[in-house]
């Protein structure tokens, strides 16, 4: 009797991994249609040369050193060093998620020293220059 309970749950499993409908339809995972627009992750898609420009016009380079930039600012984090930051105090998500979040909202980013990064850039800066940002810090890591 065990054994035809099991066969009879195996059955209605199997039955239910099926990849078509009664009547030969196929179904998919996925929708072969898209309703709507499918958002990009704001940190994604920049340009890095417009990233060094906006470094240098923007002060980043007084408070940061970073080699690519030529800057040698002792303020805030030698941002040659990013990747070992990022393994050492998040370690989820990319390291592009990370160094977009540190730029928009650096209170929220573990190891942030309060009242050093300016807290305006998400507002001041549009989509497109935290892209391009967040490309030149990223470009070779």
């Amino acid at each position: 009797m065990a054994r035809l309970v099991l066969l009879a749950a195996l059955a209605v499993v199997a039955a239910g991994c099926s990849d078509s409908l009664p009547g030969g339809k196929v179904v998919t995972p996925t929708p072969v249609t898209v309703v709507g627009t499918v958002i990009k992750q704001p940190w994604t898609g920049g340009k890095p040369a417009a990233g060094l420009a906006l470094f240098t016009s923007s002060g980043c380079s007084a408070c940061h050193t970073f080699a690519a930039a030529h800057a040698t600012g002792t303020v805030g984090p030698n941002l040659d060093k990013l990747p070992s930051y990022y393994a050492a105090v998040h370690g989820q998500g990319s390291l592009a998620e990370y160094v977009y979040n540190f730029i928009v909202a650096p209170h929220a980013v573990p190891g942030y020293k309060a009242g050093i990064m300016p807290a305006t850039f998400g507002q001041t800066l549009k989509p497109a220059q935290l892209a391009d940002l967040v490309a030149f810090l990223t470009k070779g890591s």
